[in-house]
């Protein structure tokens, strides 16, 4: 698989690749073209680097992280947060580890 490889686009809902789990880590690739999100609240932590396009997340605390290409992000375990924008040009490639 290559991680810049795209489906056909424009996309409806997010596509998610899990490229590698077990017992203690989940890795995912995640297209997203726009699409927002519901409220999360994981029991893992997950280190975000998007890979492509711009995106913002917004947490319960009102408070706002905007990404852009090649940035990091660690979401702590019950930091509940949504995707509140996602770009479309270029459509936006994250990498997700899960642990």
């Amino acid at each position: 698989m290559n991680i810049y490889e795209m489906p056909e686009l424009p996309i409806k809902d997010e596509l998610i690749s899990v490229l590698e789990h077990n017992q203690t880590i989940r890795i995912e690739r995640i297209i997203s073209t726009g699409q927002q999100s519901n409220w999360y609240d994981q029991q893992e932590y997950e280190y975000v680097i998007l890979l492509e396009g711009r995106a913002q997340l917004v947490f319960e605390d009102d408070r706002k992280v905007t990404l852009v290409k090649g940035d990091t992000l660690l979401i702590q375990p019950h930091q509940k947060h949504r995707v509140a924008y996602t770009s479309t040009d270029p459509p936006c490639i994250w990498l997700c580890v899960f642990y």
